[in-house]
């Protein structure tokens, strides 16, 4: 890495030292520490809920600023996952230093950093989040010789006081700029800090849904990062979820990442994007084309989309979106462009043609390689969702593509290219398995499938447990057809579940 990126990064730790966060060791940290008088650590770490904890560390001295980065510290694991047991519960947290950041919203100088956690015996957490991601990700390069690639379009609502000074469209706020988006300037700041703790943001822009609802303004937002490592993107979203929700505090606004506001309004999704990698090259195209790599992948979700929502789609309000006509995905099947499907090819950049160049005609054409930019998308998960335990269930079922006979037949048999909610194409729907339609049926198919997600020890069975249990909880397997005509029933659960994930 070049010292012009370096010195351009919007992480302090970064231009200080000199280096990228991939390379930061304990003496960095204490080195930035001393140079710029911090004062405090947060330790930071995703509990059962999908909400990052944190566990604060006044630096008294140098001697036990090096204790805690070596040692980290015991924390209650009972109290974080219902999948570790009381009599057991003790349980180490790791700081990564890769993952350290300046805490943007700290009045005292404070380092962060994201931790791992780690057994009584000093062995890593089989059930923890992240070593679950971690562990499908290795499997998957040992399986495929590939590097699984993700990234997120973070969608969420923006609510504040109607001003009713230059209203926006019902329904019609995708990519409005101000004064009709008048969230613009919080998104903007938002993104500045997601950067700052070591997002790779790729865009950000108002979203369709906006709308007016018992005087308050619902305004929808969305920022998309750009594939890394599956590891590091679900970092990412977690402190962009948390910068997020810190910034709208500050600020006096309120958000959510709830799949489901109201009836007949857009809901909010949070589609991954994947793609794999091979010696620096992409591998979702081959001349031109989807590969049969990229196939294999598609026809792995395929097999595995109905239990991947029990990761993805955590809570009753995630199966108010997921219906017809409200573009969230029904349907087990894929296709081009295509946003009726489950897992859409979105648009690439396969065309040939140097537009840059024929925008601006005084530049020369470039010849980049835009293959880069390929990725499949997986569109049925939300906010509710647990971020590691998607992205590694996405790997599993990547991987499993990969290791199945028929997996490019079963990828021909469920692509589509017509949007399979139009009445002329009922026959092709008819043709079609359906998405669960509740935590209950998800659970069920978890159930089902759960031995491709235990395969080489990935998920750990009492994490597995565990979800399966907590999704049964919910008791929903009729509550969408019971309620979704009484709108205050459904406010009232949309209430219930509006700060998810």
């Amino acid at each position: 890495m070049n010292d012009t990126h370096l010195m351009m990064n919007a992480n302090p730790l970064v231009t200080f030292l000199q280096k990228p966060a991939v390379d930061f060791t304990k003496a960095d940290i204490i080195r930035y520490a001393e140079a710029n008088g911090i004062r405090m650590v947060n330790f930071m770490y995703p509990g059962g809920d999908g909400k990052l904890k944190t566990l604060n560390f006044v630096i008294t001295d140098r001697a036990y600023l090096d204790t805690i980065l070596t040692c980290g510290e015991r924390v209650d694991g009972s109290s974080l996952f219902s999948f570790v047991q009381a009599g057991s519960s003790d349980l180490y947290v790791l700081p990564r230093f890769a993952t350290a950041f300046l805490d943007p919203f700290a009045e005292i100088p404070t380092i962060a950093m994201l931790c791992s956690f780690f057994d009584k015996d000093g062995q890593l957490l089989e059930s923890a989040p992240e070593h679950t991601l971690a562990k499908a990700c290795k499997a998957f390069t040992r399986v495929t010789g590939m590097e699984f690639q993700a990234m997120g379009e973070l969608e969420y609502y923006v609510i504040f006081d109607d001003n009713y000074l230059f209203p926006a469209i019902d329904q019609h706020g995708y990519h409005e700029s101000s004064p009709y988006a008048k969230a613009n300037e919080f998104r903007a700041k938002c993104m500045q800090y997601i950067a700052q703790t070591g997002g790779q943001i790729k865009y950000g822009h108002s979203e369709v849904g906006n709308f007016v609802l018992e005087g308050k303004v619902y305004e929808q937002n969305e920022i998309e990062f750009l594939p890394v490592k599956a590891e590091n993107a679900a970092d990412q979203l977690m402190l962009a979820k948390w910068v997020i929700r810190n910034l709208a505090y500050k600020m006096q606004l309120n958000v959510t990442f709830a799949p489901k506001i109201t009836t007949g309004k857009a809901g909010s999704g949070l589609h991954i994007h994947m793609r794999i990698m091979r010696d620096g090259k992409n591998m979702m195209l081959h001349e031109g084309k989807l590969s049969d790599e990229a196939r294999k992948m598609i026809a792995g979700m395929m097999l595995l989309a109905p239990s991947i929502t029990a990761f993805g789609n955590k809570n009753p309000m995630s199966y108010f979106r997921l219906v017809p006509h409200q573009e969230a995905p029904t349907n087990v099947c894929w296709g081009d462009r295509n946003r009726s499907v489950l897992v859409r090819v979105p648009l690439g950049w396969t065309a040939q043609v140097d537009m840059c160049s024929v925008a601006n005609p005084n530049e020369q054409p470039s010849h980049t390689d835009t293959s880069m930019k390929q990725t499949v998308e997986m569109r049925s998960p939300d906010g509710s969702a647990d971020l590691y335990q998607l992205i590694a269930g996405l790997c599993v079922a990547c991987r499993t593509g990969f290791e199945m006979d028929d997996a490019l037949a079963l990828a021909e048999r469920t692509y589509v290219n017509v949007n399979i909610h139009d009445e002329a194409n009922a026959a092709r729907l008819s043709q079609l398995s359906e998405l669960p339609d509740s935590c209950v049926a998800s659970a069920d198919c978890l159930e089902q499938q759960r031995a491709y997600y235990e395969r080489n020890g990935i998920f750990s069975s009492a994490m597995i447990d565990s979800i399966i249990e907590q999704l049964r909880a919910f008791d929903d397997r009729t509550l969408r057809r019971q309620v979704e005509q009484y709108p205050d029933e459904v406010q009232k659960l949309v209430n219930t579940y509006f700060h998810c994930g």
